[in-house]
């Protein structure tokens, strides 16, 4: 039997894997939701505005969260993708990490923030763990776990601590700056503040 879970990017989807209809259900709930917000739309207002009945966009998504869900894929693969950018451009282990967490908290802010209307979207990803939220914290944990065992191979970092424990530690300390709903009241701290944590972290990371 297959027990294997389904991919973030289709938890509450329907339907076609590949299908025109469905993106273009994301598309307007993205322009509706900038307008309304996520918690004060219904899918009963983007039938309306799309032009197609609820029961046709049920077809899809089994449910408004399904719709969230695939609008903050999206936005979570972008900062991933800023994160691991500032991992190949770092020389050593020490530099990687601190650019892996600047590339996260910069786009997350950018996104999050400048883009307002994935802002209660994430929120609401944040606050009650939808599958994409825990699949890039997942990511985020393994990335920092490679930039860690690099740095014990090249003496860069101490080897005493579980590796596991130390990985969880340093995203335990970055939450502040990760979490919308934390960075949210740190977006005028920025950069100096996560820039203090990520040192707090490797000094103490120094064998």
């Amino acid at each position: 039997m297959n027990t294997t879970a389904p991919s973030p990017a289709a938890a509450g989807q329907r339907g076609p894997v590949e299908h025109g209809v469905r993106d273009q259900i994301v598309d307007a709930a993205q322009a509706h939701f900038s307008r309304f917000g996520y918690s004060k739309t219904t899918v009963a207002d983007l039938a309306k505005a799309i032009g197609f009945s609820k029961a046709y966009i049920y077809k899809f998504f089994d449910s408004k969260q399904a719709i969230g869900q695939a609008i903050c894929v999206q936005c979570l693969e972008r900062i991933v993708a800023a994160g691991e950018a500032g991992i190949a451009d770092g020389k050593t282990a020490a530099e990687k990490l601190r650019r892996f967490f600047n590339g996260i908290i910069l786009k997350s802010a950018e996104l999050i923030f400048e883009e307002e209307l994935l802002y209660d979207i994430a929120a609401h990803a944040a606050e009650e763990r939808w599958p994409s939220v825990v699949a890039y914290l997942d990511r985020a944990e393994a990335l920092v776990k490679e930039i860690v065992l690099l740095g014990r191979e090249t003496g860069e970092f101490e080897r005493k601590t579980p590796i596991d424990e130390t990985s969880e530690a340093i995203l335990l300390v970055m939450q502040s700056f990760m979490n919308p709903l934390m960075l949210k009241h740190n977006l005028d701290d920025l950069p100096e503040a996560p820039t203090k944590a990520i040192n707090l972290v490797l000094r103490s990371l120094a064998p």
